[in-house]
């Protein structure tokens, strides 16, 4: 892959300017919530692991090339943005070309190993990638409906872990699309906020654009977070998890809430960043909770 470091303001290596594309960050988490749908599809029979590893390969694979294609896509307005701006793209340390050939190659790649396991979750893969990269990716300069909408290929992981287990999308794997869901709504909400002064430069359309005072920002992160809570409890209802879950996930849910409140009481930079990194530690908290607590 060519590079162009002679244009760049720090030198980096191509292998941390690889990971950057990918979003390497990023895909860690798509890997995590893929193997906990995986883990409670399997209940207690034993564990395939040619199954398991081509899921996670395949997931993994696309949501790198998903990653990459939208960097691609928005190289121009990530370079007016101080926070994007030393991407590989914008910083010309690597060709548009050659990134948008890479994202192809990982999201084909990823969707025919996904193919191998189960068509269905073969199916969603490709759905996530087109539309993260052809549906929430332009709708960003277009509506402010885009947050709802990329919450959506976030969420998909879990659902396809759970079918490539299980071969079926049944009333388990929804719920645990539907925590990922909710979940993304505060976390973006939180990154909008203390972010919203660039993206509304870079021409990007969300809701704290318009909310000069974060009233209307913070209420919905208080909103989303109360029915992340509701929905975190349901694994324990449909019998998907324990007792101990239920209580875990109580504790973990009202902790999130109370952030929340204080963000929409506040209303500052500090805590919407308080919320964003709280939603970072919520999240492993409730998935680790969800596979040692599972009852099936």
């Amino acid at each position: 892959m060519k590079t162009a470091t002679d244009t760049a303001d720090e030198p980096q290596s191509l292998l941390s300017d690889l990971a950057e594309l990918v979003k390497a960050r990023l895909s860690l988490l798509v890997l995590a919530t893929t193997l906990v749908g995986f883990l409670l599809g399997q209940g207690r029979y034993p564990i395939s692991w040619v199954a398991l590893l081509a899921t996670l390969l395949g997931t993994a694979l696309s949501a790198c090339g998903a990653a990459a294609l939208n960097q691609w896509w928005e190289r121009d307005v990530d370079a007016l943005m101080r926070r994007t701006r030393t991407r590989p793209l914008p910083a010309g340390r690597m060709y548009p070309v050659d990134a948008l050939r890479l994202g192809i190659f990982l999201s084909v790649f990823g969707i025919l190993c996904l193919a191998f396991v189960n068509t269905f979750a073969a199916v969603l893969a490709a759905a996530t990638v087109v539309v993260y990269v052809l549906i929430y990716t332009p709708l960003k300069r277009i509506s402010a409906i885009n947050t709802l909408v990329g919450g959506i290929p976030g969420a998909l992981p879990p659902l396809i872990g759970w079918i490539a287990a299980t071969g079926e999308a049944s009333l388990p794997g929804w719920v645990l699309f539907a925590i990922l869901w909710f979940w993304q709504m505060p976390h973006f909400l939180a990154i909008a906020w203390m972010y919203r002064d660039e993206y509304a430069s870079a021409g990007f359309i969300f809701l704290t654009g318009r909310d000069t005072n974060g009233s209307a920002t913070s209420r919905q992160a208080v909103l989303y977070s109360f029915c992340l809570l509701i929905v975190s409890l349901a694994p324990t209802l449909i019998g998907l998890n324990s007792v101990v879950y239920f209580v875990g996930a109580l504790i973990l849910g009202l902790a999130f809430c109370g952030l929340a409140l204080r963000f929409a009481w506040l209303r500052s930079r500090d805590a919407a960043r308080l919320l964003f990194f709280s939603s970072i530690i919520y999240l492993p908290l409730l998935l680790a909770l969800l596979v040692a607590t599972r009852s099936l």
